[in-house]
């Protein structure tokens, strides 16, 4: 499919084709330290299992995503049965039958919530009392999932750490902070906290230590921004593909091209870039499935 789209030579199919060389030479190059960012929606999908098992076959070093992409993969590791839905429906019914609506994908609400609180007391009641950055929760997370198509499992048996900047924006972050003050409640209860901090010393440690640094970025917002930042603090990414749906008129950071990021530093001027307007959910599974 990559040789068609090659040969299509045009628009985004080309952009595709020239996304799949680059990733390529980033994966092939033994120098490179390899960051993978993606959004949390997108494992509310099957690219779950496939990101996964690009982590599995060592495809890259680092995760950076957003409390979504947690919240999302430990639901699923704990039975939770997303389903097949349509964006264009009556949202108050679905409110009224307690099911949720991520885009045409629909979430019984109690296989999210409260099946992500009960396995986040589980896996915090069997970590010592302590400060925590949030690459060391999820690797605890990990720890207790037993499920192969699990991007938290995966990354736990290759020892890849998943930062998540924005832990707070989800039910994990919000089931560590009920676990906390149900603890302060308690006799003798321990306190976890998280530290952002110990994050940007680890991330600061990795981009520090790179002879040079690639980045595959699915989606924007915060996952994609945390790794362009940190990214410049070593001169900025040899390697940048960009998979997005959002455009640059407003001045997004989502939208924003990676020559833009060239203004910045976050990328290099001599980097190896490309831009991809297209849903990931397409191109996703095509450049990951040539490339394994």
């Amino acid at each position: 499919m990559i040789d068609v789209f090659r040969r299509v030579g045009g628009f985004n199919a080309l952009h595709l084709s020239r996304a799949y060389d680059i990733l390529r030479e980033m994966v092939s190059d033994g120098e490179a330290t390899r960051f993978l960012s993606f959004t949390g929606n997108l494992v509310a999908t099957g690219l779950r299992e496939l990101i996964a098992h690009s982590i599995a076959r060592g495809l890259f070093h680092a995760v950076v995503t957003t409390a979504g992409a947690l919240d999302h993969d430990i639901a699923k590791s704990m039975g939770a049965r997303y389903m097949e839905g349509h964006f264009d429906v009556d949202d108050v019914e679905l409110s009224r039958n307690s099911i949720f609506r991520l885009g045409n994908v629909f979430i019984r609400r109690e296989e999210y919530g409260p099946l992500i609180e009960r396995f986040v007391f589980r896996a915090l009641d069997s970590l010592g009392e302590g400060v925590y950055g949030t690459y060391e929760l999820v690797r605890e997370f990990g720890r207790h999932i037993d499920d192969e198509g699990s991007i938290l499992r995966q990354a736990y048996l290759r020892n890849v750490p998943i930062f998540v900047p924005g832990i707070t924006d989800g039910a994990v972050g919000t089931a560590v902070l009920a676990y906390r003050d149900l603890q302060r409640t308690r006799s003798g209860g321990k306190n976890v906290a998280v530290d952002v901090f110990r994050d940007e010393q680890a991330l600061a440690e990795l981009v520090g230590g790179a002879r040079r640094l690639g980045a595959l970025i699915v989606g924007g917002g915060i996952s994609k921004h945390h790794v362009i930042w940190w990214a410049q603090f070593k001169g900025g990414l040899d390697y940048a593909i960009y998979l997005t749906t959002a455009v640059e008129y407003d001045g997004s950071l989502s939208g924003a091209r990676p020559h833009e990021a060239i203004s910045w530093g976050k990328v290099k001027p001599s980097a190896k870039h490309v831009h991809v307007y297209c849903d990931a959910t397409i191109t996703l599974p095509l450049l990951l499935h040539e490339l394994i």
